[in-house]
C-alpha cells in the first residue's frame, strides 16, 4: 500500500497545538532561501499557526541531501530535480514537489571582456571560455553548481581543465563566491534572488537573464522515517502541508523584498 504524505494526524496536529512551541523540525536547505530572509518571512507565520519551532541548515544542495541521508533532518528545500529524484528513489525521501521556482543569471563586469550578453546562456558561456577570461565556481557540488556544470557540458565546454588559471573553483557558498567574482571581475552563475540581495555588486551588471535554460525550479522532500526512524514525521508532514497548500504558497507568493518578487510558488503545478 503506497503511504500518503500527509496523515491523519497532520490534520489533527494542526488544529491542535497552541502556540507555544511543542516540538521543533530541522529542514536542511539550500543556501539562496535562506540569504534571501524568505525564511525569516514565513517561519514566524507557521510557527504561530503550528508552535512547532522550525530550524534551518543552509547549506548546498549536495551536502543539503548528504545530511538529510544521514537523518541529520526533517525535511528538504533545494534546487536539484536529478539529485532530489534519486534520494527518493533510494528509499531516503518520501516523495518530492514543486514547491517554487525563480531563475539562474549570469553576472559580470559591465565591460564585458568575452561579449558575453546577450539572452543565449551556451553562446555566453562559450565566449567566456574561448577567450578564457576568468570565470567563478561555487564548485561545491550545490543546486547552482550543478546547474552550472550542466551548462557548460551543454555548451561543449570542459572549464574544469582549466582549473586554477581562468577558471576559479571557491568550494564556496553564492556570497563568498560572488566577493570573489566583483573583486577579480570574473563571471558568475548565481541564482537571482541571492543577487537580488547582495551588496557588493561593484561594476556588475546582469549579462545573460530569460533563457529558458535558467529556470531554477526547487523542490521538497519530507525525509522516509524508514530510512531515518529520528525523522520528526507528524511535525514535517505539518509543515510541508502548509507550504505546499495555500496559506503556504500565498506567503511565499508575498515575499517581495524592496517591492520584488524573489519566489514563485508553484506546488500545485
Amino acid at each position: 500500500m503506497i503511504r500518503p504524505l500527509f496523515s491523519a494526524a497532520v490534520f489533527a496536529l494542526l488544529g491542535a497545538l497552541p502556540a507555544a512551541a511543542q516540538s521543533h523540525i530541522t529542514v536542511q536547505s539550500t543556501t539562496s532561501t535562506q540569504n534571501s530572509g524568505l525564511y525569516e518571512h514565513l517561519l514566524p507565520i507557521f510557527e504561530e499557526k503550528t508552535g512547532i519551532d522550525v530550524r534551518v541548515v543552509a547549506v548546498g544542495t549536495g551536502q543539503a541531501l548528504k545530511n538529510a541521508g544521514n537523518c541529520d533532518g526533517d525535511m528538504l528545500i533545494t534546487h536539484a530535480r536529478a539529485a532530489e529524484e534519486a534520494f527518493v528513489a533510494e528509499g531516503k525521501g518520501l516523495a518530492r514537489h514543486p514547491l517554487m521556482y525563480n531563475d539562474f543569471i549570469l553576472v559580470g563586469p559591465a565591460a564585458d571582456p568575452a561579449s558575453a550578453a546577450g539572452d543565449d546562456i551556451l553562446a555566453a558561456l562559450s565566449a567566456i571560455a574561448e577567450s578564457e577570461a576568468p570565470f567563478a565556481s561555487r564548485a561545491d557540488d550545490s543546486g547552482t553548481n550543478k546547474a552550472e556544470l550542466a551548462l557548460w557540458s551543454e555548451a561543449g565546454a570542459d572549464p574544469k581543465a582549466a582549473s586554477g588559471t581562468w577558471y576559479l573553483e571557491t568550494g564556496s557558498g553564492m556570497g563568498a563566491t560572488l566577493n570573489l567574482g566583483t573583486a577579480q571581475g570574473a563571471y558568475v552563475l548565481t541564482d537571482r534572488a541571492t543577487w537580488d540581495t547582495f551588496a557588493n555588486k561593484g561594476d556588475f551588471e546582469i549579462l545573460v537573464e530569460g533563457d529558458p535554460k535558467l529556470f531554477n525550479q526547487y523542490g521538497l522532500i519530507v525525509v522516509s522515517p524508514a530510512a531515518c526512524p529520528t525523522t520528526r514525521i507528524v511535525e514535517a508532514e505539518t509543515f510541508a502541508k502548509w507550504l505546499l497548500g495555500p496559506e503556504g504558497q500565498d506567503a511565499i507568493q508575498a515575499f517581495a523584498p524592496n517591492g520584488k518578487q524573489l519566489f514563485f510558488p508553484n506546488a500545485a503545478e
